[in-house]
């Protein structure tokens, strides 16, 4: 099947772009799970592909007992969900550039610019929406700059680690070295709560469905993921793959831009330091998610799930009164689990259709 150059290829839901794996051999078609695939291929490609939201619920329960009473209340879910925000803003930011073919490690650097240059804008007396605007176009023109060194074939890591280094610089040069502390004019997107639920939280619902959105029912959306799997076929069906792949680093440098405005905002402070372990965290997440480094497939929501793992192992040990350092301990340990299950559950699918579809040419010349 062939696509038009000025269509991209339509996704029936929220998942992950159709991959090669799920096609039947030499059908040149995708198989529909439940009508195409015999039940025991379609339960394994449920697992491949929805297993983290089953992973998180059995965290919950889990939890709920071990940590009982106290676990399993709203206000702790509210809680839980509060401390994945940041984390969850800057996964979207890594992992919609990793599903595009990039991979930014500038966030921390962007993070701490935008901060600093919104906290300036604040204690110089000017509109809280102005200095908002202007952290945001911070990520935007960080990105684009990103973009457009990349397009010369330079490696995106080595390229990205050396703008974090200028952009570490550059927050310090704006804050002079110091912080900008006090800024409670940020607080309605910090601390404040609407309807009991805390600020970050809207503000996640909000990026992960408009990104949800974007990327599975837009023709834009749709050929940012076609570029990120196979730059090289989506440029020869016509599709002007430069463009898309600044748009990658633009939409990744504009997460973690929110992201450090959100931090500010919770802290009410603009602090010039780029911390290392937004985008371990981040990367974590996504990597949990099952997000292929390579490109091309990946789901937000299932990042944002990664993200309420790991708060919600967090928030469990906490409770227990056990050190914070064993949640990392119990996280690396997830991850390289989660990494050895997706791979034995991608080779598993890929054996089955092969010997499903031997059986099927078979019956057919029968």
């Amino acid at each position: 099947m062939t696509t038009s150059p000025h269509a991209a290829p339509r996704t029936d839901g929220p998942g992950p772009a159709p991959s090669a794996s799920d096609a039947e051999p030499g059908s040149g078609r995708r198989l529909r799970p439940g009508r195409d695939m015999p039940w025991s291929i379609t339960l394994l490609v449920l697992a491949r592909d929805r297993g983290i939201f089953l992973l998180w619920a059995l965290f919950l329960v889990f939890f709920s007992f071990w940590c009982a009473p106290y676990f399993a209340s709203i206000d702790n879910a509210l809680l839980i969900a509060n401390a994945a925000s940041l984390t969850a803003v800057f996964a979207a930011g890594v992992g919609i550039g990793v599903m595009t073919g990039v991979l930014d490690l500038s966030l921390p650097g962007t993070a701490a610019l935008a901060s600093c240059v919104c906290g300036w804008l604040l204690t110089h007396g000017h509109a809280t929406w102005l200095s908002l605007v202007a952290g945001l176009a911070c990520g935007v023109l960080v990105g684009m700059v990103n973009g457009l060194i990349s397009l010369g074939r330079f490696n995106p890591i080595i390229i990205t680690i050396a703008t974090l280094s200028v952009l570490t610089g550059l927050a310090a040069v704006v804050a002079g070295g110091y912080t900008f502390p006090g800024l409670t004019q940020l607080t309605f997107m910090g601390t404040d709560r609407y309807l009991g639920v805390p600020a970050p939280v809207y503000i996640v619902a909000v990026v992960y469905l408009v990104g949800t959105i974007f990327l599975t029912r837009t023709r834009d959306g749709l050929r940012l993921m076609a570029v990120g799997g196979n730059a090289e076929a989506v440029r020869r069906s016509g599709i002007p793959t430069p463009v898309y792949q600044v748009l990658g680093f633009v939409l990744s440098g504009l997460f973690g831009a929110l992201g450090g405005l959100i931090a500010t905002a919770v802290t009410t402070e603009a602090n010039p330091q780029a911390s290392p372990s937004i985008i371990f965290t981040a990367l974590t997440a996504v990597a949990l998610a099952g997000v292929s480094l390579s490109g091309g497939e990946g789901s937000l929501p299932r990042i944002l799930v990664g993200s309420l793992i790991l708060a919600t192992i967090t928030n469990g040990l906490t409770i227990r009164g056990i050190q914070p350092y064993w949640a990392t301990v119990i996280t690396g340990l997830l991850l390289l689990g989660s990494l050895a299950v997706d791979r034995a559950l991608h080779r598993a699918v890929s054996e089955r259709l092969v010997s499903h579809a031997h059986l099927t040419v078979h019956d057919k010349k029968a």
